[in-house]
């Protein structure tokens, strides 16, 4: 079977839709080796998380053919991408951000689409008018016209049921797991070096994540005033005009001591930082899925979830979970683990045998059932 796949996020992308891009394609070209996967992208830009795909002899990049539709190349993806991919003889054309070509009613191939999240519709004051307009119309349209729409979570399948329409049985949840390096636990002198190189010295907890209103970090630097003074709080990700908003709370508190950010830690550290924390605080107001729940969990720290949409989905019945806006629940949260160490052991214990269902065999395994679904349903319409 040839696959196409709109490839722009896996070679442009190096966070949440790139890395589900590059992840997905890496599982799929391991599980079903007999398959080629093509990616189509408008051009080749050198991203070093693009190695694990271009090690696969099966999976290839397809860039525009002329000079023109390569300058061209966001109206190349809209139409002349969907062509190009149909004379290649696809079998399956496969979005995997929540776009499809807009002609690919008249291809005459069937299609799957992923939806990630429709944050934009619970949070519109956190995007443009116009933005929020050219997310709506292409996530309406690409959930109509896919043959399957496959969502990563039970969460976005209610939202893309609710808001447009869909009928329950168009979609397929399939999880999504973390890249291979989550899989391992760090060793000690791992979790010490990456230590060493950001400057951690004390016990700290993590939050890894775009340090933006949605994502509510200020809930972890205000509960911190709550704990022992020797602990502190380790913020891991790019900074927007939102933390600004946390740099005034730091120093109103007088807690610049306690507070680190960590605006541009490579991806490899990753799983050290988290093993080396006490626990992870992921407080987002609204997530399609939260990888970094899945990140923590999986290298055996415990992590504390709001509320409110896929999270407590994420991190299974044993991680606590608490309102977005009550500070003193997760003060008190993370009070039982510093007093009851052995609470903690089991909450990251349980965490973990949780997230295992999160692997790469059964992204792997569900996804391809819903592309031979899509296939054998386009081919009775």
């Amino acid at each position: 079977m040839l696959i196409g796949y709109d490839g722009k996020r896996a070679v442009r992308n190096n966070t949440g839709l790139g890395n589900y891009s590059r992840l997905l394609i890496d599982v799929l070209a391991s599980a079903y080796p007999d398959n080629i996967y093509s990616l189509y992208v408008p051009e080749m830009v050198p991203n070093p998380r693009l190695k694990p795909l271009l090690e696969h002899e099966n999976v290839k990049f397809v860039t525009p053919d002329n000079t023109t539709s390569r300058r061209m190349g966001s109206l190349w993806r809209l139409r002349a991408m969907g062509s190009r991919m149909v004379s290649d003889g696809v079998d399956l054309i496969h979005g995997l951000s929540g776009e499809l070509p807009l002609n690919i009613r008249s291809l005459g191939k069937p299609s799957v689409v992923t939806m990630h999240d429709v944050i934009f519709r619970h949070f519109p004051q956190n995007y443009k008018l116009v933005d929020r307009n050219i997310y709506d119309y292409k996530f309406r349209r690409a959930a109509r016209d896919a043959t399957r729409v496959l969502a990563i979570s039970r969460c976005t399948a209610r939202d893309i049921m609710e808001l447009y329409d869909v009928p329950e049985d168009k979609i397929d949840v399939v999880y999504q797991g973390c890249d291979a390096q989550f899989h391992r636990t760090p060793t000690p002198e791992e979790i010490e070096s990456a230590k060493r190189k950001y400057g951690i010295d004390r016990p700290y907890i993590i939050s890894v994540g775009t340090i933006e209103r949605r994502k509510n970090q200020i809930m972890s630097v205000r509960g911190l005033r709550g704990l022992p003074d020797e602990m502190d709080l380790v913020l891991v990700g790019r900074r927007t005009e939102y933390a600004h908003t946390i740099d005034s709370y730091i120093s109103s508190y007088n807690m610049g001591d306690r507070v680190k950010f960590i605006e541009n830690a490579a991806f490899a550290d990753l799983p050290a930082l988290y093993a080396g924390a006490f626990c992870s605080s992921y407080t987002s107001r609204y997530e399609g899925f939260g990888i970094p729940v899945i990140e923590s969990l999986s290298v055996g720290t415990p992590v504390v979830v709001a509320t409110g949409s896929c999270l407590e989905e994420a991190a299974g019945p044993y991680a606590p979970a608490v309102d977005p806006d009550d500070i003193e629940q997760w003060i008190n949260v993370v009070k039982e683990m510093i007093n009851y160490p052995a609470n903690r052991q089991l909450q990251a214990r349980k965490g973990r045998e949780y997230v295992a269902r999160f692997s790469d065999a059964s992204m792997a395994k569900d996804t391809m059932e819903c592309y031979l679904r899509a296939i054998k349903e386009y081919k009775t319409q």
